[in-house]
């Protein structure tokens, strides 16, 4: 029975249910970190502000306490909830274990869309938030790209009540869980293949009961070297790092 994906929320949340302390939290200017017995990602923020006023009073406070600042419409709490939330349930999710790790042979942060690029030829393909360098994949699989800042070449986020209904496959960016947009956006790809993918994902077997049908998060594999390039202004570099992608087919 599938659920709606509204429901999401509760169920991070009740994944989240730790004692755990955070013992740090970076928001660097791509991604942002949250460290406690493991290391939760989110995708920061865009918007760059200057007036946080949490800042200084996250550490030693339960991951359980934060985790419900994803429902806050405040960009950065959101995000930073979320982070909690992926620190809580991705640091002993057995399923980082059970997916396939991503040895691409092109730039790593593309890894995703080089392991999928065999299904989804002649395929319509959307992907939600433009991904650096994927235009080497356009024309291969003929994408349609939805970006909230949408570049020369994307669709506005409009767009996607047109253009999800009709496609075979959809890369849902996780960002969207920070956002709220997940909801929606799984709702008008019901007709497609749902890739979760990004470091935000949430290694969480309830995306089955949603529609998704694969999980293309990050695992973990060098702590340290994460949380320097984050700290550093890392973007795509996590992935040469700390970062490698798994993907996971959902039953």
């Amino acid at each position: 029975m599938k659920r709606h994906p509204r429901t999401l929320y509760d169920r991070l949340l009740a994944a989240s249910r730790t004692p755990a302390r955070i013992q740090e939290v970076i928001i660097g200017l791509t991604w942002t970190l949250c460290r406690a017995e493991g290391v939760g990602l989110c995708m920061s923020p865009g918007i760059p502000t200057r007036t946080l006023p949490w800042s200084g009073t996250l550490t030693q406070r339960t991951l359980a306490d934060v985790a419900p600042w994803v429902w806050a419409w405040d960009s950065y709490q959101a995000t930073v909830g979320l982070a909690a939330i992926n620190a809580a349930i991705n640091a002993t999710s057995p399923l980082v274990a059970q997916a396939q790790p991503l040895v691409p042979t092109g730039p790593a942060n593309l890894a995703v869309f080089e392991y999928f690029l065999p299904q989804i030829r002649g395929q319509r393909v959307v992907v939600i938030g433009r991904y650096p360098g994927l235009a080497q994949y356009e024309q291969a699989a003929a994408l349609t790209v939805i970006e909230r800042q949408p570049g020369a070449a994307d669709l506005p986020d409009p767009a996607c009540e047109y253009v999800l209904p009709e496609a075979d496959w959809v890369f849902l960016t996780a960002t969207s869980i920070a956002n709220k947009t997940f909801p929606r956006l799984v709702e008008l790809s019901q007709g497609a293949k749902i890739v979760l993918m990004g470091p935000t994902v949430p290694w969480l077997p309830d995306f089955a009961d949603m529609g998704i049908a694969y999980l293309a998060g990050v695992a973990v594999t060098d702590p340290v070297a994460l949380r320097q390039t984050i700290a550093e202004g890392g973007g795509t570099r996590i992935f040469e790092t700390g970062a490698q992608y798994r993907v996971l087919a959902l039953a």
